[in-house]
């Protein structure tokens, strides 16, 4: 075993050597580009949700640092419930791949039409704007860990009995770079007080929390609960792989096999920020 030990060890301070030395650039098979959408249209409660924006991108090589953005595309979204559809256009911030329309107007249990014209492709999708629930309080409890005691934050919200729920919750801690996301149903909660929780071995007094809540539909929270497993299964390896390109409800109506990446989503969303005490 002790020799074991030895040889993994030499391999290790080999590696790091070589790294010291070299920068190793792995040969790596590059897909043609697809188009990639960035459609959350999220109205906060608390205002009048009109500024909207929706990102296009394309996907690129694995060593290229920079996303290629986007331009000369036609979006532009439509309210299909009204008797009489109503569109707005989503006009490009020049040259960022950023398309921002300042006169939406959300309603709930409307349903909308994402339109997309690019390189000759047209992309659409179709979803529900659903209501969320208001974030009622947030309590901070102290609780027993392996490694000691350890800051609990919860949030509570009251689900609505009448119908089958489903929610996307976010937590952005202002110590770390990337908001945490989670999904959840009422299946267990049907009616009652619902809550988020965020815990963190390294939670301490003054950092400040966003917490999030949306309500989604099934079929995005099955799509959110495949894409959190995916990134939950890489490990931070740079090399894990996805186990199948996961497909969003953008459909091209031009050519289906070149589908884009991304979802059409739409929702209210509350926020609450809370400072650890």
């Amino acid at each position: 075993m002790k020799k074991r030990y030895s040889i993994l060890s030499f391999l290790v301070i080999s590696l790091t050597l070589i790294s010291c030395e070299d920068k190793v650039n792995i040969p790596l098979e590059t897909a043609a580009p697809k188009l990639v959408i960035e459609a959350n249209i999220l109205w906060q409660k608390g205002t009048a949700g009109n500024e909207q924006k929706i990102k296009l991108t394309t996907t690129t090589d694995y060593y290229n640092e920079n996303i290629p953005t986007v331009s000369g595309a036609v979006v532009s979204v439509t309210d299909v419930s009204n008797p009489t559809p109503v569109l707005f256009p989503f006009v490009e911030t020049p040259n960022t791949g950023e398309y921002v329309c300042h006169t939406f107007i959300p309603i709930i249990n409307h349903d909308y039409l994402l339109t997309i014209a690019y390189n000759g492709q047209s992309y659409t999708a179709t979803e529900k704007l659903l209501a969320t629930p208001t974030i009622d309080n947030v309590q901070q409890t102290t609780v027993q860990g392996f490694g000691g005691e350890r800051i609990q934050v919860k949030f509570f919200y009251q689900d609505n009995g009448n119908e089958d729920n489903y929610y996307l919750i976010g937590v952005k801690n202002s110590t770390k770079a990337i908001p945490e996301y989670g999904v959840v149903d009422d299946t267990f909660f049907q009616g009652n007080q619902m809550f988020g929780f965020y815990s963190d071995e390294k939670l301490k007094a003054g950092d400040q929390l966003l917490f999030s809540l949306e309500g989604i539909s099934l079929r995005y929270y099955n799509y959110m609960n495949k894409l959190l497993n995916i990134a939950g299964n890489s490990n931070g390896s740079p090399f894990s792989t996805p186990p199948a390109t996961l497909r969003g409800n953008i459909i091209n109506q031009t050519d289906d096999n070149n589908y884009p990446l991304g979802y059409f989503h739409l929702s209210e969303i509350d926020t609450r920020n809370y400072i650890v005490q």
